[in-house]
């Protein structure tokens, strides 16, 4: 998985990418002027199988968008994020995933994830669902609610402050 950033990032979303790619063990590239095809290119020759793509609203990251790298968008999550200046101690290669919510079961096809790993306690990443799931919204205050935030587990079982904060899911 290759992980890149809108055009001109601020500092909060490279970290934030930073973050994601120390915490999944992936490649991540400045993006500068690279189309969206150079990027597809890029991942192809480092041997990837999909690109992520953060963009962000008023300098902080808001949606991650997943992709192939045939350019079919596989998944929208809307939302923020927390990130960490700490190491976060995860051992990639023993990493396991669990969700609570049905429609993000997807990111254990597309994070790098070692599926024989039953042991939840250490180095996972955990879905928690905080709201029942629903499209509609209301009013703003309806669409600010978070509905699960991605949690990332060390090695030690202890959460690493990495987090991914959900209001809304395209898929």
């Amino acid at each position: 998985m290759l992980i890149s950033t809108s055009r001109k990032p601020s500092s909060k979303t490279r970290a934030f990418c930073k973050n994601l790619s120390h915490a999944l063990d992936t490649d991540y590239v400045n993006r500068g002027k690279m189309s969206m095809r150079e990027l597809q290119l890029k991942s192809n020759s480092l041997g990837l199988d999909n690109i992520v793509l953060v963009y962000e609203m008023k300098g902080n990251p808001s949606k991650i968008t997943f992709f192939s790298n045939d350019g079919e968008e596989l998944l929208v999550i809307l939302g923020s994020v927390n990130t960490t200046n700490q190491r976060l101690h995860i051992k990639t290669s023993e990493l396991s995933f669990k969700s609570e919510i049905p429609e993000l079961d997807v990111l254990s096809d597309i994070f790098p994830i070692n599926d024989s790993n039953d042991n939840y306690n250490e180095n996972h990443i955990y879905v928690e669902k905080l709201e029942d799931y629903d499209d509609e919204y209301d009013d703003i205050e309806d669409f600010n609610k978070r509905i699960g935030i991605i949690h990332f587990y060390n090695r030690d079982g202890n959460d690493t402050g990495l987090k991914i904060n959900i209001r809304k899911i395209i898929d």
